[in-house]
């Protein structure tokens, strides 16, 4: 499981031109799910997202997490972290999982971040979604577990 985790002071996500999801500060996570991942894996990179200390404190320093400065998540499902790029120019999808266990292990991280005390906002799984962010910084963590 991997995500990539972006700082941002507000964020929208659009499908089909409709308002889904909106946030203000908080983070924009685009998690991939690889063939073979677990619930255990998707609870440690939504604990990993709760615990991020990437919101400075009142000394300017990167000491503060989600939680702590009362942010919201934007989670979005993105299969295409695990592109392959490495022969040719059109990336491989083969390690990215099955949508329809990748759906749920991505409900699962949804919900388990939920239940760590972090507001989760979502995309909609498998939908061309437009988003919209306003990055903060930038700041960007890319974690894989």
């Amino acid at each position: 499981m991997k995500f990539v985790a972006q700082r941002v002071a507000s964020a929208a996500l659009c499908v089909s031109g409709e308002l889904v999801s909106e946030i203000g500060r908080g983070l924009v996570v685009y998690l991939g799910v690889k063939t073979g991942d677990s619930e255990k894996q998707a609870e440690k990179a939504m604990e990993k997202v709760a615990l991020l200390r990437v919101f400075e404190d009142g000394a300017g320093k990167m000491n503060l997490s989600v939680r702590d400065v009362g942010g919201e998540v934007l989670l979005v499902s993105q299969f295409t972290l695990y592109g392959d790029a490495k022969k040719g120019n059109r990336p491989s999808f083969t390690e990215a999982e099955r949508p329809e266990r990748a759906d749920a292990l991505y409900e699962h991280a949804v919900s388990y971040l939920r239940s760590l005390g972090v507001p989760v906002k979502t995309g909609v799984f498998g939908a061309d979604m437009q988003i919209s962010q306003h990055n903060d910084g930038p700041v960007t963590i890319i974690f894989e577990c």
